[in-house]
């Protein structure tokens, strides 16, 4: 397992997650009667036939009335999307209930309600069927109502925005995490998790996020660059801090230095105008270093070849709030 992968569910093994992902992304009237108090997470390694395990799914329970209402979250972090997932599902479902029959984890009987739920944060919208159903051929006669029925809930990062997230919640602020596109996203970020687990009691979960932030968060947004040791989130949020302030001080200096380098030079109107179409061009491909890493490289050769300064001006601010690089390509 990866560090993404190994991180992010030991954030969802947490109750403080499970208990924000139900009340923030799951908007249907049973999951008002929960008992969020009685959270407890199973084991989640079923062992196949041919003895392959399943340890990379999590399973919690959660009291609805007198009995249990279980989930089963499986993160996807494919980049692509799996078209055969309801299979998946199904199998890993009937694996559940097959571990909670010999344990005799039934009330009167009964197999307990099972949510199966893919929590999705791969680059490309979800495409796959959501039910069994959709998988399997038609075939005239009546032998379709012999079709097993069984669907899944979906939830794919892509679909959200900022402004449709829940505002005090923690899996929201993961998403938020997931899609900054510059360092002053992330140090709003992690401020609102040191204001929200400050208690002695969230160390752990402080910790995990800790964890993955500096494992996966930065690497991702900082390409290349090192990093300065951390230890709690109180640090990160430091070095953040300075980083934003050192940052914006150059993007003012390449602001300042705009059209005097050549400009400088007898005071030649030429001069002052070939200053300031270099002195944008750099301070675009600073941006696009300092925003997308290696990833902008591929832009610098167009950016070299516009003159017109107000173009370049207009580029310029295009890559200050984009939050990818289509976003700057578009503009060019």
């Amino acid at each position: 397992m990866s560090d993404h992968d190994h991180s992010y569910k030991q954030l969802f093994s947490h109750p403080e997650l499970i208990r924000d992902l139900l009340q923030g992304f799951i908007h249907e009237p049973w999951v008002d009667e929960l008992d969020l108090t009685t959270l407890e997470r199973m084991n989640s390694s079923y062992v196949t036939a041919d003895l392959r395990e399943r340890e990379d799914d999590l399973v919690w329970r959660v009291r609805f009335r007198d009995r249990w209402v279980y989930l089963y979250l499986l993160i996807e972090f494919q980049s692509t999307v799996d078209r055969y997932m309801a299979v998946r599902l199904l199998t890993y479902l009937g694996l559940l209930y097959q571990d909670l029959i010999r344990s005799r984890e039934l009330h009167d009987g009964m197999l307990p309600p099972v949510l199966p739920l893919v929590l999705y944060n791969g680059e490309r919208r979800w495409s796959a069927a959501r039910s069994i159903e959709a998988l399997i051929e038609e075939i005239p006669g009546g032998l379709a109502r012999y079709r097993p029925r069984f669907q899944y809930l979906l939830l794919d990062e892509t679909h959200y925005d900022n402004d449709s997230l829940p505002a005090r919640n923690l899996v929201a602020a993961i998403f938020r995490l997931e899609k900054s596109a510059t360092v002053e996203d992330m140090h709003r970020v992690v401020a609102t998790l040191i204001d929200w687990l400050h208690a002695p009691e969230q160390s752990e979960l402080r910790r995990s996020f800790h964890t993955w932030i500096k494992r996966v968060i930065l690497p991702l947004r900082l390409p290349g660059q090192k990093v300065e040791p951390v230890n709690d989130l109180t640090e990160m949020h430091a070095m953040l801090a300075k980083r934003v302030k050192r940052w914006t001080q150059e993007w003012k200096e390449e602001g300042l230095q705009e059209g005097r380098r050549e400009g400088r030079r007898e005071g030649r109107r030429e001069g002052r105008r070939e200053g300031r179409r270099e002195g944008l061009q750099e301070a675009i491909e600073l941006g696009l270093s300092i925003k997308f890493g290696d990833e902008g490289v591929a832009l610098l050769a167009r950016i070299r070849q516009i003159e017109e300064v107000d173009r370049l001006r207009a580029i310029k601010e295009v890559v200050r709030v984009a939050a990818s690089l289509d976003e700057v390509a578009a503009a060019l």
